[in-house]
């Protein structure tokens, strides 16, 4: 593999990645010979991969994880980085001397910072004036940008797939920065593709975000007490209870619609409610066989000129008979009850017939007995 080593500050760098902001995290630990050590991950946290992505000049770090950019031989760093997270530069951070004994090569940090890309004055965190940072944040001069470069954009800040491209007027007809499309299309960062221009027309973007998953639950009426049910898969109701199912979502948008999809071995429906406060309850009167089957919400909303859907976990239902319920926990019990008892008479009705056979053995051996001592004493008086 080929070292790749982007510009970087003068004492932390990121080596063996793709862009600027991701690589295996290398510290210069001899200034005099221009040494560089890779660091243990055992000597490394969050707050630490904090500083180091605003040292960088990226975004906040995303991926901290070992052995993700290879590795030539085991870290030499010795010390363990104790950041607050507020620092400039990892340097600054408090260090102490490691616990650890060793470090196998495979226990290197490695590390990706989000790209520094963001949209401002728009709707949403996806939409609005696109501004990227290298040393300070800039808006970005308007260009004959296709969807396929405004997508990297969208993909760098998680937002989905790009809607459409716009200019505005630069109110501070200020520094901007230019970015070429050619490099853009070849898989680099923005920002690696950015440099200094000024310019009084800058780029407005919308993306299409990425919605967030609709929650589906669902609560049952059985002689008026309700029940609410929020298992992760499997739901039982009675037949002939009420029921509803519940789908909702967190606040992103307004408006929008729920459409709660069934689904069972012969057949699907599909019901339709408008999203009010962010959420929609379909009522079922009374439950029967025909109800059991698998249940998803579907949440979709128009903006920016276009339909966006989104859609929830299968909730899994199973419509229990009643009188089987009684007859399993109330007729067995008592059936079984009725079995112990006659059980219990058959046995002590055979106890008392063997207690008799043996009085009457005993009697015939005792009138036996009698007549015997009889007959001898009528043969002395003879």
């Amino acid at each position: 593999m080929n070292l790749m080593i982007f510009l970087s500050p003068d004492s932390v760098r990121l080596v063996n990645g793709t862009t600027m902001c991701s690589g295996r995290l290398e510290v210069k630990f001899n200034h005099f010979n221009q040494s560089w050590s890779s660091v243990c991950e055992a000597d490394f946290d969050q707050q630490d991969a904090e500083v180091v992505c605003r040292e960088l000049g990226c975004g906040a770090p995303s991926v901290l994880q070992g052995a993700l950019y290879g590795e030539v031989e085991a870290p030499m760093w010795t010390k363990e980085f104790q950041c607050g997270g507020n620092e400039s530069a990892l340097l600054d951070c408090g260090r102490s001397d490691s616990n650890r004994s060793t470090c196998s090569p495979g226990k290197a940090v490695g590390l990706t910072c989000s790209e520094p890309v963001r949209l401002v004055g728009g709707a949403s965190r996806c939409a609005g004036t696109l501004e990227v940072k290298r040393t300070k944040w800039r808006p970005v001069q308007d260009s004959d940008w296709t969807l396929k470069e405004a997508a990297a954009a969208c993909g760098d800040m998680d937002c989905g797939s790009a809607i459409s491209t716009g200019r505005r007027k630069n109110s501070l007809a200020g520094f901007v920065w230019w970015i070429r499309s050619d490099c853009v299309q070849s898989g680099y960062a923005l920002r690696e593709c950015a440099s200094s221009s000024s310019s009084s027309s800058i780029m407005e973007l919308i993306c299409s975000d990425l919605l967030v998953q609709p929650i589906i639950s669902m609560s049952s009426t059985m002689d008026g007490v309700s029940e609410v049910q929020v298992q992760q898969q499997g739901f039982q109701v009675h037949r002939g209870s009420d029921f509803t199912i519940s789908c909702s979502v967190q606040p992103q948008y307004p408006g929008g619609s729920f459409h709660l999809t069934f689904t069972s071995s012969n057949t699907t429906y599909n019901y339709t409610l408008p999203a009010v406060n962010h959420s929609a309850d379909f009522l079922f009167p009374a439950a029967d066989p025909a109800h059991q089957g698998n249940y998803s919400c579907v949440y979709e909303v128009f903006v920016f000129s276009h339909n966006f859907s989104s859609e929830s976990r299968l909730l899994s239902l199973t419509v229990t008979d009643p009188t089987v319920f009684i007859i399993r926990w109330v007729v067995l019990p008592v059936t079984l009850l009725l079995f112990i008892i006659a059980i219990y008479f058959i046995l002590k009705a055979s106890r008392g017939q063997k207690s008799g056979q043996q009085e009457n053995i005993e009697l015939d051996s005792y009138n036996l007995g009698v007549s015997r001592a009889e007959e001898e004493g009528a043969q002395r008086a003879e």
